[in-house]
């Protein structure tokens, strides 16, 4: 539970503009007509303490505006110097490239008013491109770790003048094998840097990270970890585990829901497709976005659902955590998550910057041991409904959880007849099949016309003489 310092710390924040937090004019204005004016908890608490060069180790849910609290004052910082070719001056590690390529859309909304150079250094991208960028000298370097570490091992990238490094999703990070990475990469930036470190949770990695890496941080924490924002409507539907089940239910709740637009989270990457295309037979606008897909169609899937073309957005966890889609109405759990967090990072994709939201989670019985956690870590039952309404197709799939499971026959306990029950269970040997004998073959005559092959004539070609050298032997 919060303490009494971290609500009078709340409540200061709240009566906080983005004029007190000693931005330039041409930042604020940037900001303003991005449609913001006052900050979230921890752009107040997070802006002042980067301005001043402080390591920062911020805990935050997804959904608080984390990313403008140090994206906007990196832009101030850096707004003064010039780089050099190759040469970063700032870094920031995402963990996947959808994050990264947002990373770098607020960068452009927030830095139009300055001549700030930026490359983004991800997979599906080519070498020439981004290197061509590298070359002009870039201010904001954002990248995935694995493509970075490619260009510095070719020798295209220094990263010795680095000032500003930007960890992001540390968790995320973890539970996608960064982490190794991560060490590798803060060993080559020069260890007077500024660090700023952001993780939704803290497990124990992670706070080892932050020991060894920060430098007497402030901490900035404005949420519980793994906490659910109170704009957000969380309910729970149980149906039974057969496919077509769920995904009959997820057309009714589709359907009776007032859905402006949605994410729908599956577990496997397999399950996106189905479910897409499922949901696109059905006359649904639905696409699907996962790992596997080219990073082309990936980039083109997301611009449609963030302009309203795509309606339905089906995907997997690769999209759970930090896209800034500012206005999704709901979040389907079409799988509960494996992991609680995920959960938690999930239904974040709604409900954002103090707008009302709303998700829905369908479970099996099998999900039993995972609603659990999540309820454990969120500290409060998930909301159970029904279907009500529903078409008759649906609600007898729906009633087919409540059923009990059918028994195995009792096995008598004479020894005998247990033995003789598999002779009984043999069939009998069909009474016509008995007095009916199988028809004999009929056999077809023999004709008696030459057949023309190698047994009734002799080729030509066998019957030339052959003239053999004088000195042949034979």
């Amino acid at each position: 539970m919060p303490g009494k310092d971290d609500n009078r710390q709340e409540e200061f924040t709240l009566h906080m503009r983005f004029s007190d937090l000693g931005l330039s004019p041409e930042l604020l204005q940037a900001v303003e007509s991005a449609g913001y004016e006052t900050p979230t908890p921890i752009q107040a608490q997070a802006i002042p303490s980067v301005l001043e060069g402080r390591d920062v180790l911020g805990i935050a849910q997804t959904g608080t505006g984390k990313t403008a609290s140090f994206t906007l004052p990196m832009i101030e910082k850096l707004s003064r110097g010039r780089a050099r070719a190759r040469m970063p001056r700032s870094l920031i590690l995402e963990p996947t490239r959808e994050l990264a390529d947002q990373v770098s859309r607020n960068f452009e909304t927030y830095g139009k008013n300055h001549k700030l150079n930026m490359a983004l250094l991800i997979g599906g991208v080519s070498f020439e491109e981004q290197l061509r960028k590298l070359d002009r000298g870039v201010d904001v370097l954002i990248a995935t770790p694995g493509r970075l570490l490619d260009h510095f091992e070719r020798g295209k990238l220094m990263l010795t003048g680095v000032q500003i490094m930007v960890i992001d999703e540390a968790d995320r990070m973890l539970d996608m094998g960064f982490i190794p990475d991560i060490e590798r990469i803060c060993k080559l930036i020069p260890f007077t840097r500024q660090t700023l470190f952001f993780s939704a949770t803290m497990p124990p990695e992670i706070q080892r990270l932050t020991n060894s890496f920060l430098h007497n941080p402030v901490r900035i924490e404005v949420a519980r970890p793994s906490t659910t924002v109170d704009t957000v409507k969380q309910v729970l539907v149980k149906v039974s585990r057969e496919p077509k089940t769920k995904r009959a239910a997820l057309r009714q709740l589709l359907g009776s829901e007032n859905v402006k637009n949605a994410i729908i989270f599956c577990n496997r990457k397999r399950d996106v497709d189905l479910v897409s295309r499922s949901l696109s037979k059905h006359g649904f606008n639905a696409a699907a976005l996962h790992g596997d897909l080219d990073q082309s169609v990936r980039m083109k899937t997301l611009k449609g659902f963030r302009d309203g073309d795509i309606k339905l957005l089906i995907a997997s966890d690769v999209a759970a955590r930090g896209l800034d889609i500012p206005d999704v109405s709901h979040v389907f759990n079409f799988d509960v998550p494996t992991h609680s967090e995920d959960y938690v990072h999930r239904i974040g994709r709604t409900g954002r910057a103090g707008r009302s939201g709303a998700s829905i989670t369908i479970a099996t019985s099998q999900d039993a041991k995972y609603l659990e956690a999540i309820e454990t870590l969120i500290g409060k039952p998930i909301e159970l409904i029904s279907l009500s309404g529903a078409p008759e197709e649906t609600k007898e799939l729906q009633s087919e959880e409540a059923k009990p499971a059918r028994k195995s026959p009792r096995r008598s306990k004479d020894k005998k007849s247990d033995v003789a029950a598999p002779q009984e269970s043999v069939p009998a040997t069909p009474k016509k099949l008995e007095e009916s004998p199988a028809p004999e073959k009929k056999k077809k005559p023999r004709s008696n016309s030459p057949v023309i092959g190698l047994g009734d004539h002799t080729p030509a070609f066998l019957l030339r003489p052959v003239t053999l050298p004088k000195n042949a032997k034979v």
